[in-house]
């Protein structure tokens, strides 16, 4: 009895190209997880639109290094900031970065929103 392998191998290079796929599909999905997960499952996204609430910018921007609850991660502790720095400084350091971190990306409107905010932890 002779069995063509034909089709087995056609079925074989049709999952491995849907696997690879997913693969893709799903490291390009990867921060936005990690983001997720970090945040308690909250990540709301502005589809290039202007956020105009701080704990949003700041869980979207800064959560990251700097924990959720502002208390530092990687990043220093916000907690306080506003005791030490004024709105100005803290948009100039979100602005050109400050040492170990990086500027961050964020329009004009959002970096007051989230500095004047910031200014607010005494």
């Amino acid at each position: 009895m002779k069995r063509n392998i034909l089709p087995f191998g056609i079925i074989a290079i049709v999952g491995i190209f849907a696997a690879i796929i997913v693969f893709y599909i799903g490291v390009g999905q990867r921060e936005d997880i990690q983001l997720a997960e970090e945040n308690g499952g909250v990540v709301e996204e502005t589809d290039g639109e202007t956020a105009t609430d701080p704990e949003a910018i700041y869980a979207n921007s800064c959560a990251g290094c700097h924990a959720a609850d502002l208390s530092g991660a990687v990043g220093p502790d916000l907690t306080a900031v506003g005791g030490s720095l004024s709105v100005e400084e803290i948009e100039e350091i979100i602005v050109n970065g400050q040492g170990s971190m990086p500027p961050v990306e964020l329009s004009d409107e959002e970096t007051t929103t989230i500095a004047e905010w910031l200014s607010e932890k005494q």
